[in-house]
């Protein structure tokens, strides 16, 4: 695997979110309350809203314009909801956030 340096964890306030600019998209990466990290397509499916300015709780997040919440393990809407978003693998190590870039060139679930 092709790991990218995308920053440092303390970039990214926490229940808070940042966004890769890459080939394929946005990709909004999430910091949870207890520091963990996640990455997911910037766009919501339902009306394209800007995921990255959603509320993030739990290991979730809600988007901003309609309130679909998606689960950032999966990228599956909750509730009454349907469809997914894409995930991305990401990890960090030694305080720095690392992407994936062959899971985003090739827009692959994580």
């Amino acid at each position: 695997m092709s790991w990218i340096d995308i920053g440092d964890i303390n970039d990214i306030p926490l229940r808070g979110a940042r966004i890769v600019k890459t080939q394929v998209g946005c990709v909004a990466v999430f910091r949870t309350a207890p520091d963990e990290v996640f990455a997911v397509s910037d766009t919501c499916p339902h009306k394209q809203g800007p995921l990255s300015e959603g509320i993030v709780h739990g290991q979730s997040v809600t988007c901003p314009l309609h309130n679909w919440v998606f689960d950032l393990n999966t990228g599956q809407a909750q509730g009454a909801d349907e469809g997914s978003i894409p995930t991305y693998r990401v990890r960090v190590e030694g305080g720095r956030i690392l992407l994936d870039a062959e899971s985003v060139a090739h827009r692959s679930a994580a």
